[in-house]
């Protein structure tokens, strides 16, 4: 959304390809991918805990991420970023072990 131009948009060039498209068509996509997103966690805490389902949801948006901003805006990753990254699924997995059994 950062790199959306909003102000652009107006009346006269709201479906132009040269005018209002290019900033309104990542809004559409970030409207969209968030109601998907709110689907997709309702339906995961249906069948496992909220906590698990929680840590996992920000483990694979913060890899998502990381790995967009990689590909799209060419930005560098570090060694630490992945080792922290790991850090991250591997306290998921723990969690999932050792988790107490519900009744």
């Amino acid at each position: 959304m950062k790199f959306s131009d909003l102000k652009t948009l107006s009346f006269t060039n709201f479906y132009k390809w040269q005018g209002g498209l290019p900033a309104l068509l990542p809004f559409v996509g970030y409207v969209l991918f968030g109601l998907a997103n709110i689907y997709f966690f309702s339906t995961a805490i249906k069948q496992i805990p909220t906590a698990m389902a929680f840590a996992v949801w920000t483990a694979i948006t913060l890899i998502f991420l990381k790995f967009a901003e990689t590909m799209f805006f060419h930005q560098r990753i570090s060694v630490a970023e992945v080792c922290f990254m790991l850090l991250i699924m591997v306290g998921i997995m723990g969690l999932k072990i050792y988790a107490v059994p519900a009744k």
